[in-house]
Parts: C-alpha cells; structure tokens; sequence
C-alpha cells in the first residue's frame, strides 16, 4: 500500500492533537478556578498547596515555578489557579514572542507585587532575553547596559517582586543555568481513564451537555490521557448526538460519533495507523531512519517527532533505536497485521539490543 499526500493531513487539523487549536476556543471556560477543582495530578497539588499556604504564611511570593509534560495536561490552568490562589494577576507570554531582551524588560517593569508572569514554551528563549531573566529571577533586578565601549556602564533598576511560571514540553532543552533559578519544578503526568471521565462530566455539566456515564467513560478511554483532547472529543460527540435528535448524549451516540471520526479505542486515528502501517508495509518492520519515513509517508520529520511518535512510544508501538524508528509487536497486534518470519527476526534483534 502505498500512501499519497492526502492522507497525512495538516496535524493542526487533528482532533487528537494534544496542541491548542483554534477550535479549542471554549477552553478558557472550562478551566478549574482552584485546586480542589482540578482533577488529576494530586502529586503535583499537594506539593503546590503545601508551597503556596508557607508562602502566604510568610507574607512572600511564592517562588518560581517550571511545569513540563506533554501540551494539554494543564500547565495553563494551574498558572492561572496559582495567580487566584496568591492573590496575584497573571500575565502571559510565549517565548517565542520574545524576541528582544526590550520585550522581556517592558513585560518585567510592568508587573507588581505578588504578579504572577507566565511563559509558555520556555525552552525557546533566545539566550540575551534569557540573561536578563537570570537577574530577574534571582535579585528582582534589571541590568541594562547602556553605551558602547569603554564609555558602556551598567544601570541596574529593581523590580516588584513576582513569581515566574515556565512551561514546557521539553525540560532537557532549558539551559541549567535558568532551570537552576526555578525552586519549584513539578512534572505533570498523563491522566487516567477514570479521571478523564470527571472531567468529561464536569466540562459536560458546564456546557449544558447532558450526558450519561457510559457515554463520558468511552470519550475518556479514546482521549490519550489528555483533557485537552477529552474536552474537544466531548463536543464533537455532542454535534452528533445533537443531529441525531437526543437530548442526552448516550454510549451509542459516543461510539457512532467516534467511529466516524475514525478514532479508535486507544485513541488512534487515521493518521496514527498510517504511520504505523507505513512502516510494516513499506520498509517490512526494519528500523528506519527519521528523514527516510518522513520522505516516505511525505511528513515533516519534526511533525512526525513532535505530534505523531509521542504517543505511539507510550503505548509500546514503535520504538526509537539506534538504527532508526522501529515498529514493535503491540503496533502489529492493534492494526490486526499477522507477524512474518523477517518481522519476527527483526522484533528478536530489538530485543537483544534491549537487554544489552
């Protein structure tokens, strides 16, 4: 089989991408307001309670916090619930919006006592607005150097005391230099089945969606672990249910709707099992380099690293050797593929390779 270029769609089209999208519009209205109405991560809040009620104790700010997992988990909700929290306003940014160590002092200069400043996608600071954050961070100062040459002199302005939050998908990118000044760093994990499903329900009752148990446990089954995707895939289930003149969304009109959305019951679809039956079909389960499968599904290969392979590694379907990206027995198994001898030799070589 082979694969034209249709079928590898714009990944921001996806309604399992874990990315924000422009459909995702309603998000902010979904958000918990506090702790006790966030669900999942109760590692992670019971830590930042515990930081959060000492910092209050004390009269100080609380201190600076870097949250890494995958996009979708949350890191948005609980920037803004540790503002409300401090009794801080939160002022966001990205990165890459950035641009100038200018841009980084006018944000800086701007916030006040107990602000709470949140930058997404940290790992992308340009290292000049980076060293003007180091300051920041650690003195609540501003070093500007102002002239040119022998004549240069250093002009340091103090700032109001506030608290960073960076998040990312990818913390092994941040230079140690600025993840050393973070006292606070918390991992965020997937969620589980169960808690997916609270939140089903929650954003459902906040809609005005009627939904039954069983309808809210199959949409948080096919979301990947991720709210983001939980919450997307429970409005598109509505639209269904909606057409089809229920009043009350019902497991049936889950599965049918899901169905035809070509999400499947892991939460893979049509562009997942494409990259997966590329890689039986095409190079017969051999590991294969990043830029030779890019080429052959024609993807971009950061695409296929970024948004497609991340969850395919957590399920156990394809693996990242030194020989290349490799399909392994679960990714066989889900596409219902009968396993060749040549497979076989293949899938007992990786685990060799596994055990040295």
């Amino acid at each position: 089989m082979f694969f034209d270029d249709e079928e590898f769609e714009n990944p921001d089209d996806r309604l399992v991408q874990s990315t924000k999208g422009e459909y995702d519009f309603e998000e902010n209205v979904l958000r918990p307001k506090t702790l006790e109405a966030y669900v999942g991560q109760s590692k992670v809040k019971e830590n930042l309670k515990v930081y959060m009620s000492a910092a209050k104790a004390r009269g100080e700010v609380l201190e600076h916090v870097l949250l890494y997992g995958a996009p979708g988990l949350g890191k948005t909700t609980l920037a803004h619930i540790i503002a409300a929290e401090m009794g801080g306003q939160l002022k966001m940014t990205s990165a890459p919006a950035i641009e100038r160590s200018g841009d980084l002092a006018a944000i800086l200069t701007n916030l006040n006592d107990g602000d709470v400043l949140f930058i997404d996608e940290v790992h992308r600071l340009n290292h000049s607005v980076e060293e003007i954050l180091y300051s920041a961070m650690e003195d609540y100062a501003l070093d500007i150097i102002v002239g040119k040459g022998p004549s240069a002199r250093n002009i340091r302005f103090t700032l109001k005391k506030f608290t960073l939050i960076g998040a990312t998908t990818r913390a092994g990118m941040i230079a140690n230099p600025l993840r050393d000044r973070f006292g606070i760093i918390c991992r965020l994990e997937s969620y589980t089945p169960a808690e997916l499903k609270e939140i089903v329900t929650r954003s459902a009752k906040t809609l005005g969606i009627a939904i039954d148990d069983k309808a809210a446990a199959e949409i948080s089954t096919r979301s990947r672990g991720t709210p983001r995707i939980a919450n997307r895939l429970l409005k598109r289930v509505r639209d269904f249910s909606t057409i089809n003149g229920n009043d009350k969304v019902t497991l049936e009109d889950a599965r049918f709707a899901l169905d035809k959305m070509e999400i499947d019951n892991l939460g893979l679809d049509e562009v997942d099992r494409g990259l997966l039956r590329a890689m039986i079909e095409k190079f017969d389960g051999r590991p294969v380099g990043l830029e030779t499968l890019a080429a052959a599904i024609n993807e971009d290969a950061g695409t296929i690293e970024d948004v497609y392979e991340p969850y395919l590694l957590q399920l156990g379907f394809i693996a990242r050797t030194p020989r290349g990206r490799m399909i392994l027995r679960g990714g066989y198994e889900h596409l219902g593929y009968k396993i060749s001898e040549k497979q076989r030799e293949q899938l007992s070589l990786f685990d060799k390779d596994d055990k040295d």
